[in-house]
Protein backbone atom coordinates (compact mmCIF):
# COMPACT_ATOMS: atom_id res chain seq x y z
CA UNK A 1 0.00 0.00 0.00
CA UNK A 2 0.68 3.56 -0.18
CA UNK A 3 -0.45 7.09 0.69
CA UNK A 4 -1.93 10.07 -1.55
CA UNK A 5 0.67 8.58 -4.55
CA UNK A 6 0.33 4.99 -6.17
CA UNK A 7 1.35 2.63 -9.39
CA UNK A 8 -1.46 3.69 -10.74
CA UNK A 9 -1.34 7.46 -10.46
CA UNK A 10 -1.23 9.19 -13.76
CA UNK A 11 1.19 12.49 -13.54
CA UNK A 12 1.36 15.38 -15.40
CA UNK A 13 4.34 17.63 -15.55
CA UNK A 14 3.59 21.60 -15.41
CA UNK A 15 6.84 22.65 -16.49
CA UNK A 16 8.29 20.03 -18.33
CA UNK A 17 9.43 21.76 -21.61
CA UNK A 18 12.00 23.89 -18.81
CA UNK A 19 15.11 22.47 -17.57
CA UNK A 20 14.41 21.65 -14.16
CA UNK A 21 10.76 19.89 -15.31
CA UNK A 22 12.78 18.13 -18.30
CA UNK A 23 15.80 16.97 -15.67
CA UNK A 24 13.19 15.66 -12.78
CA UNK A 25 10.35 14.12 -15.20
CA UNK A 26 13.37 12.09 -17.07
CA UNK A 27 14.26 10.89 -12.87
CA UNK A 28 10.28 10.08 -12.36
CA UNK A 29 10.26 8.25 -15.12
CA UNK A 30 13.13 5.78 -14.29
CA UNK A 31 11.67 5.48 -11.04
CA UNK A 32 8.34 3.99 -12.99
CA UNK A 33 6.43 6.61 -12.43
CA UNK A 34 3.50 6.96 -14.91
CA UNK A 35 4.32 10.19 -16.21
CA UNK A 36 1.68 11.15 -18.91
CA UNK A 37 1.75 14.55 -20.53
CA UNK A 38 3.14 18.13 -19.77
CA UNK A 39 1.61 21.12 -19.88
CA UNK A 40 3.66 24.24 -21.24
CA UNK A 41 1.18 27.49 -22.22
CA UNK A 42 1.84 28.09 -25.82
CA UNK A 43 4.06 24.77 -26.55
CA UNK A 44 0.68 22.77 -26.97
CA UNK A 45 1.13 19.98 -29.84
CA UNK A 46 4.98 19.16 -29.15
CA UNK A 47 6.24 16.17 -27.73
CA UNK A 48 9.60 15.65 -26.11
CA UNK A 49 11.41 12.50 -26.55
CA UNK A 50 12.40 10.67 -22.82
CA UNK A 51 14.51 8.15 -24.39
CA UNK A 52 11.64 5.07 -24.88
CA UNK A 53 8.70 7.52 -23.73
CA UNK A 54 7.63 10.94 -26.19
CA UNK A 55 5.44 12.70 -24.34
CA UNK A 56 2.67 15.54 -25.25
CA UNK A 57 2.73 18.96 -24.13
CA UNK A 58 -0.35 20.72 -23.91
CA UNK A 59 -1.15 24.09 -23.40
CA UNK A 60 -3.73 23.74 -20.26
CA UNK A 61 -3.95 21.18 -17.45
CA UNK A 62 -7.85 20.65 -18.53
CA UNK A 63 -6.17 19.59 -22.16
CA UNK A 64 -3.91 16.85 -20.65
CA UNK A 65 -6.30 16.24 -17.86
CA UNK A 66 -9.10 15.23 -20.82
CA UNK A 67 -6.63 13.65 -23.01
CA UNK A 68 -4.63 11.36 -20.65
CA UNK A 69 -6.39 10.88 -17.17
CA UNK A 70 -3.78 12.65 -15.80
CA UNK A 71 -4.68 12.63 -11.55
CA UNK A 72 -1.62 13.92 -10.46
CA UNK A 73 0.01 16.88 -11.15
CA UNK A 74 3.46 18.35 -10.40
CA UNK A 75 4.35 21.74 -10.76
CA UNK A 76 7.99 22.99 -11.88
CA UNK A 77 7.55 26.86 -12.82
CA UNK A 78 9.08 30.09 -11.43
CA UNK A 79 7.87 31.66 -8.38
CA UNK A 80 5.65 34.61 -10.47
CA UNK A 81 3.78 31.44 -12.03
CA UNK A 82 3.49 29.78 -9.40
CA UNK A 83 -0.27 30.65 -8.61
CA UNK A 84 -1.70 30.47 -12.08
CA UNK A 85 -0.65 26.87 -12.17
CA UNK A 86 -1.85 25.60 -8.96
CA UNK A 87 -5.43 27.15 -9.63
CA UNK A 88 -5.37 25.78 -12.90
CA UNK A 89 -4.84 22.14 -11.82
CA UNK A 90 -7.17 23.18 -8.78
CA UNK A 91 -9.95 23.77 -11.68
CA UNK A 92 -9.04 21.05 -13.34
CA UNK A 93 -10.07 18.66 -10.58
CA UNK A 94 -6.72 17.14 -10.43
CA UNK A 95 -6.56 14.83 -7.72
CA UNK A 96 -3.12 15.69 -6.08
CA UNK A 97 -1.41 18.82 -7.07
CA UNK A 98 2.78 18.75 -5.55
CA UNK A 99 4.12 22.43 -5.98
CA UNK A 100 7.94 22.13 -5.94
CA UNK A 101 8.57 25.55 -6.81
CA UNK A 102 10.59 27.88 -4.01
CA UNK A 103 10.42 31.13 -2.87
CA UNK A 104 6.08 31.55 -3.92
CA UNK A 105 5.25 35.05 -2.27
CA UNK A 106 2.98 33.47 1.02
CA UNK A 107 0.00 35.85 -0.57
CA UNK A 108 -0.49 33.69 -4.05
CA UNK A 109 0.26 30.35 -1.76
CA UNK A 110 -2.85 31.61 0.33
CA UNK A 111 -4.72 32.12 -2.67
CA UNK A 112 -4.36 28.91 -4.17
CA UNK A 113 -4.81 27.06 -1.39
CA UNK A 114 -7.95 29.01 -0.52
CA UNK A 115 -8.86 28.23 -4.36
CA UNK A 116 -7.92 24.53 -3.17
CA UNK A 117 -10.48 24.57 0.10
CA UNK A 118 -13.10 25.57 -1.95
CA UNK A 119 -13.29 23.32 -4.60
CA UNK A 120 -12.62 20.22 -2.39
CA UNK A 121 -11.28 18.32 -5.19
CA UNK A 122 -7.36 18.70 -5.21
CA UNK A 123 -5.22 18.04 -2.27
CA UNK A 124 -1.95 20.41 -2.33
CA UNK A 125 1.54 19.35 -0.98
CA UNK A 126 3.95 22.36 -0.66
CA UNK A 127 5.04 24.66 -2.06
CA UNK A 128 8.84 24.77 -1.54
CA UNK A 129 8.91 20.95 -1.18
CA UNK A 130 10.49 17.82 -2.90
CA UNK A 131 7.11 15.92 -3.06
CA UNK A 132 6.53 12.54 -2.38
CA UNK A 133 7.80 8.86 -3.39
CA UNK A 134 5.94 5.18 -3.09
CA UNK A 135 9.47 3.55 -3.47
CA UNK A 136 8.75 0.79 -6.17
CA UNK A 137 5.32 2.49 -7.06
CA UNK A 138 5.76 6.00 -8.09
CA UNK A 139 7.90 9.18 -7.40
CA UNK A 140 6.07 12.64 -7.86
CA UNK A 141 8.89 15.33 -7.38
CA UNK A 142 12.84 15.11 -6.85
CA UNK A 143 13.32 12.96 -4.17
CA UNK A 144 15.78 10.16 -5.62
CA UNK A 145 14.15 6.89 -6.00
CA UNK A 146 17.94 4.84 -4.93
CA UNK A 147 18.20 5.66 -1.92
CA UNK A 148 15.88 3.42 -0.10
CA UNK A 149 13.26 0.56 -0.71
CA UNK A 150 9.72 -0.49 0.01
CA UNK A 151 8.60 -1.29 3.39
CA UNK A 152 6.58 -0.64 6.59
CA UNK A 153 7.60 2.58 7.79
CA UNK A 154 5.64 5.79 6.88
CA UNK A 155 7.59 9.36 7.04
CA UNK A 156 6.40 12.75 6.75
CA UNK A 157 8.81 15.83 6.71
CA UNK A 158 9.12 19.53 6.54
CA UNK A 159 12.77 19.00 5.15
CA UNK A 160 13.74 17.90 1.92
CA UNK A 161 17.42 16.66 2.77
CA UNK A 162 16.49 15.74 6.18
CA UNK A 163 13.89 13.35 4.12
CA UNK A 164 16.79 11.89 2.28
CA UNK A 165 18.92 11.57 4.91
CA UNK A 166 16.47 9.54 7.24
CA UNK A 167 15.03 7.10 3.96
CA UNK A 168 18.90 5.88 3.13
CA UNK A 169 19.43 5.52 6.82
CA UNK A 170 16.43 3.32 7.14
CA UNK A 171 17.32 1.97 3.53
CA UNK A 172 17.26 -1.50 4.17
CA UNK A 173 13.68 -1.43 6.47
CA UNK A 174 12.31 0.68 3.57
CA UNK A 175 8.99 3.16 3.34
CA UNK A 176 5.36 2.74 1.75
CA UNK A 177 5.55 6.73 1.11
CA UNK A 178 7.67 9.19 2.08
CA UNK A 179 5.99 12.70 1.76
CA UNK A 180 8.11 16.31 1.92
CA UNK A 181 5.42 18.60 3.10
CA UNK A 182 7.86 21.82 2.71
CA UNK A 183 8.34 24.17 5.26
CA UNK A 184 6.98 27.76 4.06
CA UNK A 185 4.44 29.59 6.58
CA UNK A 186 1.33 28.16 4.47
CA UNK A 187 1.47 24.78 2.74
CA UNK A 188 -1.47 22.17 1.90
CA UNK A 189 -0.77 18.87 3.19
CA UNK A 190 0.33 18.84 7.15
CA UNK A 191 1.76 17.02 9.24
CA UNK A 192 -1.49 15.64 10.72
CA UNK A 193 -2.69 14.87 7.38
CA UNK A 194 0.20 12.62 6.91
CA UNK A 195 -0.38 10.89 10.09
CA UNK A 196 -4.01 10.74 9.52
CA UNK A 197 -3.34 8.83 6.12
CA UNK A 198 -0.42 6.48 7.81
CA UNK A 199 -2.72 5.62 10.25
CA UNK A 200 -5.59 4.52 8.41
CA UNK A 201 -2.48 2.78 5.54
CA UNK A 202 -2.95 -1.25 6.63
CA UNK A 203 0.57 -1.63 5.50
CA UNK A 204 2.20 1.40 7.41
CA UNK A 205 3.58 -0.30 10.49
CA UNK A 206 5.47 2.82 12.19
CA UNK A 207 6.14 6.37 10.89
CA UNK A 208 8.99 8.81 10.96
CA UNK A 209 7.78 12.42 11.76
CA UNK A 210 10.47 15.16 11.02
CA UNK A 211 9.80 18.78 12.16
CA UNK A 212 11.86 21.60 12.80
CA UNK A 213 11.62 25.24 14.63
CA UNK A 214 9.64 27.73 13.75
CA UNK A 215 5.67 27.34 14.45
CA UNK A 216 3.55 25.14 15.94
CA UNK A 217 2.85 22.52 13.47
CA UNK A 218 4.65 20.11 15.61
CA UNK A 219 2.83 20.71 19.09
CA UNK A 220 -0.38 20.49 16.91
CA UNK A 221 0.53 17.04 15.28
CA UNK A 222 1.89 15.98 18.95
CA UNK A 223 -1.73 16.46 20.13
CA UNK A 224 -3.27 14.60 17.44
CA UNK A 225 -0.90 11.48 17.84
CA UNK A 226 -1.67 11.47 21.37
CA UNK A 227 -5.46 11.53 20.59
CA UNK A 228 -5.66 9.42 17.14
CA UNK A 229 -2.77 7.52 16.54
CA UNK A 230 -2.22 4.18 17.62
CA UNK A 231 1.47 3.35 15.82
CA UNK A 232 4.02 4.02 16.61
CA UNK A 233 6.13 7.26 15.96
CA UNK A 234 9.19 7.84 16.22
CA UNK A 235 10.31 11.73 15.68
CA UNK A 236 13.34 14.00 15.24
CA UNK A 237 13.23 18.02 15.34
CA UNK A 238 15.74 20.18 13.58
CA UNK A 239 17.30 23.48 14.75
CA UNK A 240 18.20 22.82 17.97
CA UNK A 241 21.09 25.79 18.16
CA UNK A 242 19.15 28.29 15.71
CA UNK A 243 19.58 31.54 16.89
CA UNK A 244 16.54 32.79 18.54
CA UNK A 245 14.58 35.70 16.08
CA UNK A 246 16.51 34.39 12.73
CA UNK A 247 15.34 32.68 9.58
CA UNK A 248 16.46 29.54 9.48
CA UNK A 249 16.53 27.83 5.93
CA UNK A 250 12.77 28.00 5.30
CA UNK A 251 10.88 30.51 5.68
CA UNK A 252 8.72 29.29 7.95
CA UNK A 253 11.58 28.31 10.11
CA UNK A 254 11.88 31.10 12.66
CA UNK A 255 12.03 31.01 16.58
CA UNK A 256 10.22 34.11 18.08
CA UNK A 257 11.06 34.05 22.00
CA UNK A 258 10.03 30.52 23.72
CA UNK A 259 7.20 30.09 20.66
CA UNK A 260 8.20 27.28 17.78
CA UNK A 261 11.90 26.17 19.36
CA UNK A 262 13.05 22.81 18.85
CA UNK A 263 13.13 21.79 22.52
CA UNK A 264 9.28 22.99 23.05
CA UNK A 265 8.59 20.68 20.25
CA UNK A 266 11.00 17.85 21.28
CA UNK A 267 9.02 18.18 24.56
CA UNK A 268 5.31 18.42 22.97
CA UNK A 269 6.40 15.49 21.23
CA UNK A 270 7.62 13.27 23.93
CA UNK A 271 4.74 13.87 26.34
CA UNK A 272 2.55 12.04 22.95
CA UNK A 273 4.77 9.10 23.55
CA UNK A 274 6.95 10.01 20.38
CA UNK A 275 10.74 8.82 20.54
CA UNK A 276 12.52 11.69 19.78
CA UNK A 277 16.24 11.14 18.34
CA UNK A 278 19.02 14.08 18.67
CA UNK A 279 20.39 13.43 15.58
CA UNK A 280 18.83 11.79 12.43
CA UNK A 281 20.99 8.66 12.58
CA UNK A 282 19.66 8.53 16.39
CA UNK A 283 16.13 8.68 14.68
CA UNK A 284 17.01 5.61 12.80
CA UNK A 285 18.10 3.77 15.48
CA UNK A 286 15.07 4.61 17.34
CA UNK A 287 13.22 3.16 14.53
CA UNK A 288 15.12 0.43 13.70
CA UNK A 289 14.72 -0.58 17.74
CA UNK A 290 10.91 -0.04 17.93
CA UNK A 291 10.17 -2.25 14.29
CA UNK A 292 12.54 -5.26 16.66
CA UNK A 293 10.64 -4.91 19.69
CA UNK A 294 7.45 -5.02 17.78
CA UNK A 295 8.57 -8.37 15.97
CA UNK A 296 9.46 -9.69 19.09
CA UNK A 297 5.90 -9.39 20.44
CA UNK A 298 4.70 -11.11 17.37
Amino acid sequence: MAVFLTKDSKVLVQGMTGAEGARHTARMLAAGTDVVAGVTPGKGGRTVDFGERRLPVFDSVAAAVTQTGADVSVVFVPPRFARAAVEEAVDAAVGLCVVITEGVPVHDTLRFWARAQAAGTTRLIGPNCPGLISPGQSSAGIIPADITSAGPIGLVSKSGTLTYQLMYELRDVGFSTAVGIGGDPVIGTTHIDALEAFQNDPDTEAIVMIGEIGGDAEERAAAYIDKHVTKPVVGYVAGFTAPEGRTMGHAGAIVSGSTGTARAKKDALEKAGVRVGQTPSETARLMRELLAGRAGTV
